[in-house]
């Protein structure tokens, strides 16, 4: 099983969750996080004034499914997070050796 953790602009959840959907994928975590890369944040102004802006909104979605799927899936959150400017974001993929699914305790595939 692998763990894949993407980092995209909030704007593109919905084309990524159709895209994980269209999949089979079912389910998702969503977060709603900060942070920068390459982009280093940026500069507003508000009421005249001038300030940076260190920490971007992004959203953190992390999905798990089994390790054959795991390329498809990437390729899909990559299609459809892309906007082909600076901060379209990372995705990162880990190897997941347990999982439990709590109300019946189905283990590792059975539990996804």
């Amino acid at each position: 099983m692998k763990l894949i953790i993407a980092i995209i602009k909030p704007f593109k959840l919905d084309e990524v969750r159709e895209a994980l959907t269209g999949l089979g994928v079912q389910g998702l975590t969503v977060t709603e996080v900060k942070g920068y890369g390459r982009q280093k944040g940026h500069t507003e102004i508000y009421r005249g004034a001038e300030y940076a802006v260190s920490f971007l909104p992004k959203l953190k979605i992390e999905v798990v499914v089994e390790a054959a799927g795991a390329d498809r899936v990437v390729q899909a959150i990559a299609g459809a997070a892309k906007s082909g400017q600076i901060g379209d974001g990372k995705i990162f993929v880990v190897n997941v050796e347990h999982a439990v699914r709590i109300r019946t305790g189905e283990l590792d595939k059975e539990a996804l």
